[in-house]
C-alpha cells in the first residue's frame, strides 16, 4: 500500500512538473482563420509545439478576437500577449521606417518586395529591439488594386469616393486623389460597405476575397502599387525566458515560415483574382491615364516618405535600389 501511494505520489508530481513546464504564449492576429496568413501562422504554431516536445504552446486568436488590429504591437511590447501578427504600415505613426513597405510603386513585384525587406529588415528589427520585442518573421500580402463601385478611367475620377484608409499611407493617397478617407478594419469591410461607409479601397485580392467585396464592389483595378507585409514580433522577455532548446526550435519554425508564407502569397495572388472574376468582378488593368496618374502620386510619396524618415531611409531605399 505505501509503495502504491509513493507511486501515485510521484506520478502526480510529475504531471505537475509536466504541467508547469509548459509555456502557454497567446497569439492575437487581425485577420480571419482561413486567410493564408493566419493559416501560416497556425502552422508555425503547430511546428513550435511539436518542435518543444508540447514544452510551448502557441494559441492563435484570429479576426481581431483577443485585440483588435491597432492594438497587438501595444499588447505585445506590454506582454499583455507575449506574440502577435501585425501589419508594418499600420504604425508609420510611430515610426517612419514602419511604412517603407507602403511606399506605392517602390517594390512592386516579389522579387522586389523581398529585397526591400532584406534591405530595410536589419533597420526594423533596431526598431523593435529598443522596444522590448523581436521580429521572428514577415510575410507579404499580394500586390495592392483598388477596388470601386463606379469605374475608374483616371485619377480625377476617384474625388469624392470614400476611401478605406487602413494605414497612414492608404489615408494619405485618398487626400491626394481628393477621395475622403474613412478609418475601417479587414474585419470590418463587408458591414462598412453594406451600409454605405466606405465605397472604395486600395488593398490585395486576398481582403477583397476574404470579404467577399464582389458582393458590393464591381470593379477592381490591378494597379500592383506595392506589397505591404504582417511581421511577427516576439515580447523580448518572453523569448529570453524560454530555454536554449526552445528559442532555437522558435527560429527555426520563424525561418520555415517566412520561406512557405512567401511562396503561398505568390501562389494565391492569381488564385485570388480568379475567384474574384468568377464572382462577377471587372478585374482589369488600370488605363494608362490611372496608371499614370498614380506615378506621379507614388513619387510625391516616396519623396514625402523620404524627408520624414530621415537618412535611416534614404539609406534603406539607396541600397534597395542598388541589390
Amino acid at each position: 500500500m505505501r509503495t502504491r501511494q509513493i507511486l501515485v505520489a510521484a506520478a502526480l508530481a510529475a504531471a505537475f512538473g509536466a504541467a508547469q513546464a509548459q509555456v502557454k504564449w497567446d497569439l492575437p492576429t487581425a485577420y480571419p482563420a482561413t486567410n493564408y496568413h493566419t493559416e501560416n501562422i497556425q502552422q508555425f504554431a503547430s511546428d513550435v509545439e511539436k518542435a518543444t516536445g508540447g514544452k510551448l504552446k502557441i494559441t492563435i486568436h484570429a479576426n481581431g478576437s483577443l485585440f483588435k488590429a491597432p492594438e497587438i504591437k501595444r499588447a505585445v511590447q506590454s506582454g499583455q500577449a507575449q506574440i502577435g501578427e501585425i501589419l508594418w504600415v499600420n504604425f508609420l505613426h510611430e515610426d517612419q521606417l514602419f511604412g517603407v513597405d507602403g511606399v506605392p510603386f517602390l517594390a512592386t513585384s516579389y522579387p522586389e518586395a523581398e529585397k526591400l525587406w532584406k534591405a530595410s529588415r536589419k533597420a526594423i528589427e533596431d526598431r523593435l529591439a529598443k522596444q522590448g520585442m523581436k521580429v521572428l518573421f514577415s510575410v507579404p500580402w499580394p500586390p495592392q488594386g483598388i477596388y470601386s463601385k463606379r469605374p475608374l478611367n483616371s485619377v480625377a475620377d476617384m474625388k469624392g469616393l470614400k476611401w478605406r484608409a487602413y494605414s497612414p499611407q492608404t489615408g494619405r493617397i485618398g487626400e491626394l486623389v481628393g477621395a475622403t478617407p474613412v478609418t475601417i478594419q479587414a474585419a470590418e469591410v463587408p458591414q462598412a460597405l453594406a451600409t454605405g461607409a466606405m465605397d472604395s479601397m486600395i488593398s490585395s485580392g486576398a481582403t477583397g476575397y476574404d470579404s467577399k467585396i464582389f458582393e458590393h464592389v464591381k470593379n477592381f483595378y490591378d494597379t500592383q502599387a506595392w506589397l505591404p507585409k504582417n511581421g511577427v514580433p516576439v515580447n523580448a522577455k518572453a523569448f529570453d525566458a524560454l530555454d536554449k532548446a526552445t528559442q532555437d526550435a522558435v527560429l527555426k519554425a520563424a525561418a520555415e515560415a517566412e520561406a512557405r508564407g512567401w511562396k503561398i502569397s505568390q501562389e494565391k495572388t492569381g488564385w485570388y483574382l480568379d475567384q474574384l472574376r468568377k464572382n462577377g468582378m471587372n478585374v482589369a488593368p488600370p488605363s494608362p491615364e490611372l496608371k499614370a496618374g498614380l506615378a506621379k502620386i507614388g513619387d510625391q510619396m516616396l519623396n514625402e516618405w523620404v524627408q520624414k524618415a530621415g537618412p535611416d531611409a534614404k539609406a534603406v531605399v539607396e541600397v534597395y535600389r542598388k541589390m
